[in-house]
């Protein structure tokens, strides 16, 4: 069902399409889970380190890849808020052939980096293997996670948001199954684990792209619009490749954190990796706001209603608020808890150790999640409304706060350092979002007049 959100309330249309988001990111967030927990409880306390320790090459990797494939349908998010349904087919093609040139050069270049990324980044030479046999089967399934990501933005462009949350959800029960029976019951390991979200992404892709064959008409080109309209795809990679760039940089930052990290061991790599995975539950609600900002501001620029951008990231700041001040509560209050899903209680490490750095984690992170909710909201809302160049800076902000922060708590071996590097990026990102989103505003306020001049002028 597709959603016009240039018409309404703006609390009623962000949280309807934000709901459906959500529940999607939470059974996807349940592939790395289930892994995790398996792996972790299963194969031992080395495996859960190795997977950890490829956490944020996968981010890098797969965050580019999204950056691309959502930054493709910014455009067809915009035609269909004007009305311009022959756009939207044509937006359509051009997305589907970047979508898979992207897969194919990915793919190539992320396999055979690999291994001088696993080594720069100081991969513990105990889990060395390891965790290159599970970050390579990811890379090589890469074509299925792009299927999945580009059908769902697309879905998503037209404000339909429910359909992609239907088929994660399968795919996320297929790839629990999987997970059991690849690991346990055929001895796979971390590979086995990677294997079992490799073929859960694809089927999710599959079943997106039989959905909107049948029941999108929308999206489903005609022979007329085969043809590529060269003139979409620059648009498309002009919004598509600041949006990656934006991702990428952002991941670099981040595993300039993993690296520092790795220096501590695997015991600490593993109970960060533990806490990392539970307090991803409390940050989902922000990548949802954030997916949702974009198509929101994305059709209402298409009908250039600047106002109504602006109501939007209000009525989601006050969302965030309420929001970050709950979830700051829970995650500490349920962080022991939350531990013992990943580790085994009879496991070699203690578990009181492997809570003190589990809370340290979750507590220093928790504090500054307004910020990060601030990221999301202004940092799409910049990408929808065409702004990815601004929003790209604004990861290139990320990248040099994490590299200070990570290179001085790395150098004094100081751990609270290193969990402290991602809260002082958000405050300081959040900051520059907030000041180039008045910009923003500014400026296309002035275009909007000097376009009606010019009209009433005509």
């Amino acid at each position: 069902m597709e959603l016009d959100m240039t018409k309404g309330s703006p609390f009623k249309l962000i949280l309807s399409f934000m709901v459906p988001v959500l529940i999607g990111n939470v059974f996807q967030q349940l592939y790395n889970m289930a892994d995790t927990i398996i792996v972790g409880r299963f194969v031992g306390i080395d495996a859960l380190a190795a997977v950890g320790a490829t956490g944020t090459i996968n981010f890098l990797i797969l965050g580019f890849a999204m950056g691309l494939t959502t930054g493709f349908t910014v455009i067809t998010a915009q035609k269909y808020g004007a009305g311009d349904y022959d756009g939207v087919k044509r937006s359509v093609i051009g997305a589907l052939v970047l979508s898979a040139i992207t897969a194919i050069v990915i793919t190539f270049i992320s396999v055979k980096g690999m291994d001088w990324l696993l080594t720069t980044m100081n991969t513990p030479e105990d889990i060395y293997v390891m965790s290159r046999d599970y970050i390579i089967t990811i890379c090589l399934g890469m074509a299925f996670t792009i299927l999945y990501n580009i059908m769902a933005s697309l879905l998503r462009a037209v404000g339909n948001s429910r359909a992609p949350l239907y088929f994660l959800i399968i795919s996320a029960t297929i790839n629990i199954v999987l997970d059991l029976v690849l690991i346990i019951n055929f001895n796979m390991g971390v590979r086995g684990a990677a294997l079992a979200t490799v073929i859960s992404q694809g089927i999710s892709g599959i079943l997106c792209v039989f959905y909107t064959y049948h029941k999108v008409k929308v999206l489903v080109p005609g022979k007329e619009h085969l043809k590529l309209d060269y003139s979409i795809m620059r648009n498309q990679l002009n919004v598509g490749i600041p949006m990656a760039l934006q991702f990428s940089i952002t991941a670099v930052g981040t595993i300039m954190v993993q690296a520092a990290l790795n220096k501590f061991g695997s015991v600490v790599v593993a109970s960060y990796t533990a806490a990392n995975k539970a307090g991803m539950f409390a940050t989902l609600p922000y990548t949802a706001i954030g997916v949702t900002m974009a198509t929101y501001a994305a059709q209402n620029r298409g009908v250039n209603d600047i106002d109504r951008i602006k109501k939007g990231t209000r009525v989601a700041s006050i969302m965030n608020v309420i929001y970050s001040i709950v979830a700051y509560g829970l995650i500490v209050l349920l962080i022991p808890v939350l531990l013992k899903l990943f580790i085994d209680s009879n496991a070699d490490i203690p578990f009181d150790e492997i809570l003190r750095y589990g809370r340290t984690y979750v507590v220093v992170l928790g504090s500054c999640y307004v910020a990060l909710g601030t990221i999301f909201i202004y940092r799409n809302t910049l990408q929808g409304v065409g702004y990815s160049m601004v929003a790209m800076v604004g990861g290139v902000v990320e990248l040099i706060c994490r590299a200070i922060v990570a290179t001085i708590a790395s150098a004094k071996m100081n751990y609270i350092g290193v969990c402290a590097a991602d809260p002082i990026t958000w405050v300081v990102t959040g900051i520059y979002l907030l000041f180039m989103f008045s910009y923003a505003v500014k400026k296309m306020k002035a275009e909007k007049l000097d376009f009606q001049e010019k009209e009433a002028a005509v």
